[in-house]
């Protein structure tokens, strides 16, 4: 697994690398070879923010956490990470060449995090959505119209189904779509 560190407002000391490193072998045996980890780490005020995705073979795992220490906030995301692994567990099983290696990834989750990872996704509701081409800027402003989160829309400019969404940070961002 290729590891990409970024540092924004903070230089990263080697011993926070390492420990990155280590936390991140214990997935190594899940991905493939060509797998691509992405560090980034942002210090703003007194907050620490670690944001970890990891790419391989169109899987795409992202976990990001604040805390007041910049090693609080890497173990926060290794947790959340393992937890999504755990819950994609049938999928990677298919994708993963020797099995097993799941299995003592899982028996590391307490047993609380375990039976709540075992659940099914449930689809409660489906919508139809009427779609016509409309600018991002109208898209946007639509979106915050109904007060959501994000917006699917037909970009006008490019004939393509895109979606607009509000980010953490308050700024907005868009979806497109791209093939491998």
């Amino acid at each position: 697994m290729k590891i990409t560190y970024t540092a924004r407002k903070v230089n990263l000391r080697d011993n926070f690398k390492e420990r990155v490193e280590k936390k991140l072998a214990k997935f190594k045996k899940l991905f493939s070879d060509e797998a691509q980890a992405f560090v980034v780490v942002t210090l703003e005020k007194n907050r620490q923010t670690v944001e970890i995705t990891i790419r391989d073979n169109r899987m795409i795992y992202r976990a990001e956490s604040t805390q007041p220490e910049m090693n609080d906030a890497l173990d926060r995301v290794i947790d959340i990470l393992t937890r999504q692994i755990r819950k994609n567990k049938t999928r990677l099983e298919k994708r993963i060449k020797t099995g097993g290696s799941l299995d003592d990834l899982i028996a590391e989750l307490p047993a609380q995090e375990q039976a709540l990872a075992e659940e099914d996704y449930q689809v409660v509701r489906k919508k139809q959505v009427l779609m016509k081409p409309i600018s991002v800027d109208e898209a946007i402003f639509e979106m915050n119209m109904v007060n959501h989160d994000f917006f699917m829309f037909i970009n006008a400019e490019t004939d393509e189904v895109n979606v607009v969404y509000k980010r953490e940070d308050g700024n907005y961002g868009v979806l497109e779509p791209a093939a491998d």
